[in-house]
């Protein structure tokens, strides 16, 4: 083989070569653009989380059973210019019929009998807005109510230990009995909004 013919043959395989090998600056560029790419999509939603408002009750209190058994809380929130009392069982508690009596404190806010214990069956609120066997709630306007509110809830509950009366904790009244009020002030409260528009039934 002369010289010419060789080199030819080297110059034909050397355009062949650089014809079926890529650029392998270009795939570096084309792998790290691709890896900042996933990198800023990864990242986007990681912090993309949206801050959802928890917005809580103002106030809370043991629902006591039995007098010795925390059978779940009664809480307090103002929703829509309404007045929230939700009571909430905890497990392996369960709610039956409630009472609920609201009041300025005033001397006569909630019945009594002459021995001084609260008569349950004459309290105003015994029909819940929404009701399960686990959770109740009683919606009530705040129009007649001032910053300083008292009441009395009362349920029958019924968990491990059987059958039980329950009352939010509180101060007992000065019957000979062990049923009690909460007196608490709204101005700590901070009003929300029922996203559902629903407001009191």
């Amino acid at each position: 083989m002369n010289k010419s013919t060789y080199l030819g043959l080297l110059v034909v395989m050397a355009i062949a070569l650089a014809s079926c090998t890529a650029d392998p600056f270009l795939d570096l560029q084309d792998q790290s653009n691709s890896t900042e790419i996933d990198a800023k999509v990864e990242t986007e939603s990681e912090t993309d989380t949206s801050t959802e408002s928890d917005d809580g009750p103002c106030f809370t209190t043991s629902l006591m059973a039995g007098q010795h058994y925390e059978s779940g809380i009664v809480s307090v929130a103002i929703e829509d210019g309404n007045l929230i009392i939700t009571y909430s069982m905890n497990p392996e508690w369960t709610i039956g019929i409630s009472h609920l009596q609201v009041g300025n404190c005033e001397e006569d806010w909630v019945p009594l009998n002459g021995g001084g214990n609260p008569q349950i069956g004459q309290f105003e609120y015994t029909q819940p807005i929404s009701a399960s066997d686990t959770e109740v709630v009683y919606s009530i306007s705040l129009d007649a109510l001032g910053d300083t509110i008292c009441f009395a809830a009362h349920a029958e509950v019924e968990g491990p230990t059987g059958g039980e009366t329950a009352w939010a904790e509180g101060a007992q009244f000065e019957g000979n009995g062990w049923a009690m009020f909460v007196q608490t002030d709204l101005t700590e409260c901070e009003e929300t909004t029922d996203p559902g528009g629903g407001g009191a039934f």
